[in-house]
This record gives structure tokens, C-alpha cells and sequence, in this order.
């Protein structure tokens, strides 16, 4: 029997005075007032340390670290509204062949409005920044990055879209984000920047545990052999979700002045090997926890399935996190 969500306090119980889309303020960036602050660490991006990186002019790798900032603010635009609100959207709506309660659909509505209202104030802030500086805000897409999410959940699940949407965005809301951890508290950078990403800190530590209980209503009303198929699936999603989108890098890489060639060694020598198993099992352990608490591993071969894609089984990763 599932557990009853509303007999005990939910991660979103408090929206309505929690939510930064009810309570937040509009982050804006004042030239005068960061003088000499950075926009994104430069320790950060990692291929400013690539040796054709470190021959740029100064201005140059400047422009590269505010295009980063722009990357990632731009992945959140596309990736909240066309990954996880395309998922959260038939729960709320009830249209997911689940039989949720009711309150489990009014915070997936809630979860809807904080990932729109995260895309509108990283598009807000990186236009802001874009007029302050004059680094044009790229147009970048992410369609690619997108429908190559699209593609593996229908050739891992065909027949099944909606369960590779509602998996595809729980792996992606209970991942832990470094960058959301670490710039906020580094001085060094311009303040609406720490500011913004602290905002949507808060946020996701809400979604972040919304998305592990709904996780486990998931699971117990998933028949034994969608079961089985979703936990074969998920090795996969995990690392289609961290497999970095490089054709902004590139780009980003070529407008600083390197070549056509120059830049792709760059991007090869940096990101050649994909995320490697120990930052993927990092990024992923509250991930992996989580499918232990629900009996993913009891499967038959599924903690094999997933070793052989580089991932363990939550066994060591200690309590779980409550970001």
C-alpha cells in the first residue's frame, strides 16, 4: 500500500509562503555595485584551463566564463519547461494513468509554476547581464541536448513515453547540482548572480524531495514488469542526463577567436570521456539511494545492469540528503 501523502507535512506544504515565485524579489544587476566581481568561477569552467584556453587574451576567457553563466542559465530555461514540467503537467492534470492523491497533483501544479518562474528570471538575468556587458546571449536551443533525451527514453521504454517523461524527470530534479551549491557563497561573484542561483536553491531542495516521494508512489503502482523495465532504463537516463551538451561549448569556444579545430580538441580533451563513474555516482548518490529505498536493486540483474554502466547501488552513500 502506497503511503498516504497527506496524512503527514509535505516538502511543499509551505509554498504559498516559501515558493520563490510567491516570495522572491526580481534579481537585477547594477553595474556600479560589482565593480571587479566575476560572473561565473572561473575554476568552474572547465576548459578554461586547457592549455589553447590559457593563450587567450584576458577579455577573451572574460567572455567565455559570462557565456557559461548564460549556459547554464539557458539549460534551465529549456530543460525546466520542456523536461520536468513535461512531466509534472499530467500529474497535476491527472492525465498520468495514476491514481494519485490529490494533493500529490496541487504540488506537481506548484513544482509547474516554480520551474516557469525559474525560466523567466535565468532568461531575465542573462539578458540583464548581456546589456550590462555587451556579450550577446547566444541562441542556443538545447534541442539536440532535448530530443537526444526523447530518444533514449523511447528506445529504452517504446510503447511506454509518459513513464520515460515522469523517470526523466525525477532523475533530473533529485541530481545534485554543483553549480546551485557552490557559487553562492563565493564572493568573488557578481551579487544577483549568488543571489539567483541561492533562490533557485531553495526551490529545488523542495522539488528535490517532492520528487523523491512521488518517486515511490511511482514505483508501488508500476505493474512488475513495467518495474523491471523502468529500472533497466534508469542506468541510461542517468547518464543521458549528465552527458553535458557540448555544441554551446564549442560555439562559445569559437566566438573567443579559436578555430574550427582548436576548439573541437578543446571540447574532446575536456569532455572526450563523458562524466567519468566516480562524478557520475557523486552527482547521482542521492539518486541511487533513493532507488535502494524503493527495492530497484532486489530486482533480478538490476544492480549488475547498473555496475555495468558504471553506477552503484546507494550502499554507500550514507543517509539520505535533504537539500
Amino acid at each position: 500500500m502506497a503511503r498516504d501523502v497527506t496524512a503527514s507535512p509535505g516538502p511543499l506544504d509551505r509554498w504559498y509562503e516559501q515558493a520563490g515565485v510567491r516570495t522572491g524579489v526580481r534579481r537585477m544587476f547594477h553595474e556600479e555595485a560589482e565593480h571587479g566581481k566575476v560572473f561565473f568561477p572561473v575554476e568552474l569552467v572547465p576548459y578554461t584551463g586547457h592549455e589553447a584556453v590559457r593563450l587567450l587574451p584576458p577579455e577573451r576567457v572574460r567572455e567565455l566564463t559570462v557565456r557559461h553563466l548564460y549556459q547554464f542559465l539557458l539549460s534551465t530555461t529549456h530543460l525546466e519547461t520542456r523536461v520536468v514540467n513535461v512531466a509534472a503537467e499530467p500529474v497535476a492534470n491527472g492525465r498520468a494513468g495514476l491514481d494519485l492523491p490529490a494533493a500529490v497533483r496541487l504540488d506537481a501544479f506548484k513544482v509547474y509554476c516554480d520551474e516557469g518562474y525559474h525560466a523567466l528570471y535565468s532568461l531575465d538575468l542573462a539578458d540583464q547581464i548581456a546589456g550590462v556587458t555587451g556579450i550577446a546571449v547566444p541562441d542556443w536551443d538545447y534541442g539536440g541536448f532535448v530530443q537526444r533525451l526523447r530518444e533514449t527514453g523511447h528506445e529504452l521504454l517504446p510503447g511506454a513515453p509518459q513513464l520515460a517523461e515522469l523517470l526523466q524527470a525525477v532523475v533530473f530534479e533529485t541530481l545534485i547540482t554543483a553549480v546551485l551549491n557552490e557559487v553562492p557563497g563565493d564572493r568573488t561573484v557578481a551579487a544577483p548572480v549568488r543571489d539567483l542561483l541561492r533562490d533557485h536553491a531553495r526551490d529545488e531542495g523542495r522539488h528535490h524531495r517532492f520528487f523523491s516521494l512521488f518517486f515511490k508512489e511511482l514505483w508501488v503502482r508500476l505493474s512488475p514488469s513495467d518495474r523491471a523495465r523502468a529500472a533497466r532504463a534508469l542506468p541510461a537516463l542517468i547518464r543521458a542526463a549528465l552527458t553535458w551538451d557540448l555544441a554551446p561549448v564549442h560555439a562559445s569556444l569559437r566566438l573567443a577567436g579559436l578555430d574550427a579545430d582548436t576548439a573541437r580538441q578543446v571540447v574532446a580533451d575536456t569532455y572526450g570521456g563523458g562524466p567519468g563513474d566516480r562524478r557520475l555516482n557523486e552527482m547521482a548518490r542521492a539518486l541511487l539511494r533513493l532507488c535502494a529505498a524503493v527495492g530497484v536493486f532486489e530486482l533480478p540483474g538490476v544492480r549488475e545492469h547498473f555496475a555495468a554502466h558504471g553506477l552503484g547501488d546507494g550502499s554507500d552513500a550514507g543517509h539520505e540528503e535533504h537539500a
